[in-house]
């Protein structure tokens, strides 16, 4: 497993984040070696990566993800060129769309051109930190006379986040790799391959990465786990963006049963629809050395960075991390 990159999503739930110097620190020298947040109801993305920076030396620290919505370019810019300053080398910027809760229910921007808005992003991103003076008029936004006023030495890495064909071949032409999620292992090799398609039609001779935020509970309880996992893929795949994914899967047949009843406002029923066989695909469960056995199989399949999200169901999240150390 130390062949591979191995990473782990901070903070974790029940400390706070001044409390987790010595959690921090603790796994870097267990051998993980990425670090990711994710933005959505929680901390910002970018605060736990920048005390991450400071107390740790060598993982590489990234956003899986920063909408592109959520913040205007500009501090987009001045956010991703604080991380690459203060982790020089080890910083990785990843974009996406979101949706529509996240971005218009809760924050009250209209979620409008998603892929446009996110290629236009990326792109922006990509001047600002060259440290170009920007006046343009992208298809979703205008900036007018910016430029940034530190440029970091070393530029972060860029990714895009991807569910559909749309965002694998636009992460695939125009950033340095994917970042994917709620996929099973067998279905890494279908969002690979659009991913590379795209990147050889662009003319890059270089690997994309793919990084993989994959959700991990090593509880051997099989029914415990299964239980809390029907709610967190409910929450989830009733999502429109997660609901066309899985349908683009080619998972309609196992998931219709449980979009029907959420649609009916039958909570219940949706829940006892999902199939025990798509929970055990979604959910990386069981004894900590399955759990890493089942993780192995999305690296075999192409995915390049695992990073465990840990889903603590009848556990303690930071024992797990421990537990699930390479």
């Amino acid at each position: 497993m130390s062949a591979h990159r191995w990473g782990i999503t901070i903070p974790f739930d029940g400390l706070t984040l001044a409390q987790h110097r010595g959690i921090l620190e603790e796994l870097e020298s267990l051998g993980y070696t990425d670090m990711w947040s994710a933005e959505a109801m929680g901390n910002d993305g970018f605060s736990p990566l920048m005390l991450a920076a400071a107390w740790t030396t060598k993982p590489t620290l990234g956003t899986a993800i920063i909408p592109a919505f959520t913040r205007g370019p500009a501090l987009l810019a001045q956010s991703a060129a604080a991380l690459a300053e203060a982790a020089p080398g080890r910083a990785a910027i990843g974009i996406g769309t979101s949706s529509n809760v996240i971005v218009q229910n809760w924050n009250g921007i209209p979620f409008e051109k998603p892929y446009q808005h996110t290629r236009d992003a990326v792109r922006f991103l990509r001047a600002a930190l060259n440290g170009e003076k920007i006046d343009q008029t992208y298809e979703s936004f205008t900036v007018k006379g910016f430029r940034l006023g530190r440029i970091p030495e070393v530029k972060p890495s860029l990714l895009i986040a991807g569910l559909r064909p749309g965002m694998l071949r636009l992460a695939g032409a125009e950033s340095d790799g994917a970042i994917i999620n709620w996929l099973a292992a067998s279905d890494v090799p279908k969002v690979v391959a659009v991913v590379n398609e795209a990147a050889r039609a662009a003319g890059s001779t270089e690997a994309k990465q793919i990084v993989a935020r994959i959700f991990v509970c090593p509880n051997p309880d099989i029914e415990a786990v299964r239980k809390g996992a029907r709610t967190a893929i409910a929450a989830y795949l009733n999502v429109p963006v997660y609901a066309a994914f899985h349908e683009w899967l080619g998972n309609g047949p196992r998931l219709q049963g449980m979009w029907d009843a959420w649609k009916a406002g039958d909570r219940p029923a949706a829940l006892a629809a999902i199939p025990d066989d798509l929970v055990d695909e979604l959910i990386v469960h069981g004894t900590p050395d399955q759990c890493k056995e089942h993780l192995r199989r999305y690296v075999d399949a192409g995915v390049t960075t695992p990073v465990i999200a840990v889903l603590p169901f009848g556990l303690d999240p930071i024992q797990a991390a421990r537990d699930l150390a390479p």
